[in-house]
């Protein structure tokens, strides 16, 4: 479906460029048929270039996703008596995972995809538990859903790092899966195969396979250590990710069973190391900020949800000063905009700290620049994928901003991407490119109106499919 998309092996040319870091006038830039850039010359002539009216900028990796969750967004808006929690608003999307098919899955994930492109993004890491039927068994096909995603990004032309999730228990300590988890249940030597089935699918250079632990709740010691080292033995450099210390009560029941908190547990326990992306790590003292941050993981950071779910404000200030490396993702979808992650998380740290242009670290420069720069570096090692640059051998993911828009009229060099994070909601993204293929021209998206229709047809069939009671649950998941 791809070949739909103009693109390709050409030559782009931009009047105004962000290219390895530098602002740059009269970019070209080359392409390769399989979506690499292979040069790029500043104050060229370019005649025969494809002449694209805009300033270029990197596309933003999104490192992490719940694809499904796009249609749960302001559906548990409600309050209760018994208060409202992360881990009530948990058993809502219990609730709703229930009603999903895989022909839903696959319309809901298009949506999002096209909606992520239209706002900055250019590729995504899917983290994907929603593995099995309603019933815990698994498909006739076991990655029926998991190739659904596939297809969803295939139709809405965006880059995906697909992995799927290792998910065992619904406790610290081994406890066994509710009712409500059997959709999400595998076990190790099925998410294997499931992983080698998924690898041997990917088509093109716009996909990568690697592999999540759902988190340490959910995944034994001697489970995760079987699969980490089984997915080192088939790709080394595969992404891992894992959801960790999202929630103070997830970190007291850590230590409860384990005597550590659990980024403390898991980076003794477990090879660490650049490959690995801890998605949250919200709730760190900073012992464990020092040792994430010398480690060279990642730390994926998802603002809005964390916002969204009264998850906490992740300590940015601490970390960045040890040299951490971060990036963010959209998560939950109650936001689908690279800008509205990146203000959400500088503005927490304004709000907590009293301070302004915190992220910045009281330097002379661009909180823009500094935010966008983290989320570029931190998003590419995070999808295991040669991102987040303009420069020969990343992958030509080109996000071009109109000058012409009210937040960008006359701005010049890091104003630029100051006014797009921090002066207003509507979007300047003009046009997107995708492993050197258009999928968003004039702020358009070139399969927009079908895929919003097929999404409207599901997101109707799923009205009250969320409970809107609030019931504080045990358990974890």
């Amino acid at each position: 479906m791809t070949d739909l998309y103009s693109g390709g092996m050409t030559d782009l040319f931009f009047p105004r460029a962000l290219v390895e870091g530098a602002w740059v006038r009269d970019a070209r830039v080359a392409t390769t048929a399989e979506g690499y850039i292979s040069a790029v010359e500043v104050g060229a002539a370019a005649p025969d270039a494809e002449r694209v009216a805009g300033i270029a900028v990197p596309g933003v990796p999104n490192l992490h996703s719940h694809a499904f969750q796009r249609a749960m967004a302001g559906l548990t808006e409600r309050g209760s008596p018994a208060g409202d929690s992360f881990w009530s608003w948990r058993e809502r999307m219990y609730a709703f995972v229930q009603r999903l098919e895989p022909p839903d899955i696959e319309a809901i994930a298009a949506q999002l995809y096209v909606e992520l492109l239209r706002h900055g993004y250019t590729s995504v890491a899917e983290f994907h538990y929603l593995r099995n039927a309603a019933d815990g068994r698994a498909y006739q096909d076991p990655v029926e859903m998991a190739r659904r995603v596939l297809a969803a990004a295939d139709v809405a032309g965006m880059g995906v790092t697909l992995l799927p999730v290792l998910y065992r228990t619904s406790d610290f300590g081994g406890a066994p899966p509710t009712p409500a988890q059997r959709r999400f249940v595998v076990s190790v030597e099925d998410l294997v195969g499931d992983i080698l089935v998924l690898a041997a699918a990917a088509e093109d250079e716009n996909t990568r396979v690697g592999m999540a632990l759902h988190s340490l709740r959910a995944v034994p010691a001697t489970e995760l250590a079987i699969a980490v080292d089984t997915i080192q033995g088939l790709d080394p450099h595969a992404p891992i990710h894992v959801h960790v210390a999202e929630q103070v009560r997830e970190v007291d029941a850590c230590v409860a069973w384990s005597g550590a908190r659990p980024v403390e547990w898991l980076l003794a326990n477990a090879p660490v190391d650049a490959r690995w992306c801890l998605i949250h790590a919200t709730h760190v003292d900073q012992h464990e900020v020092d040792a994430l941050a010398g480690c060279g993981a990642v730390a994926g950071l998802c603002p809005t949800t964390e916002a969204n779910l009264g998850d906490g404000v992740f300590p940015l200030v601490e970390y960045q000063a040890a040299g951490g490396r971060w990036g963010v993702g959209s998560d939950s979808h109650v936001s689908v905009s690279p800008v509205a992650e990146l203000r959400t998380l500088e503005y927490a740290q304004r709000l907590t700290r009293l301070e302004r242009n915190v992220a910045a670290g009281g330097q002379r420069r661009s909180t823009g620049r500094t935010l966008l720069e983290a989320a570029w570096s931190g998003g590419s090692a995070a999808c295991g994928r040669a991102l987040g640059q303009l420069a020969p051998g990343a992958r030509a993911d080109i996000v071009v901003l109109d000058p012409n828009h009210p937040a960008l009229a006359g701005r010049e060099g890091d104003d630029v991407l100051d006014s797009w994070i921090f002066s207003g909601e509507d979007t300047p993204v003009a046009h997107v490119m995708v492993g050197g293929r258009w999928v968003v021209r004039d702020g358009r998206h070139v399969r927009q109106d079908a895929v919003a229709a097929a999404y409207r047809q599901v997101a109707r069939g799923l009205a009250g499919a969320v409970p809107h009671l609030s019931v504080e649950a045990g358990g974890g998941g």
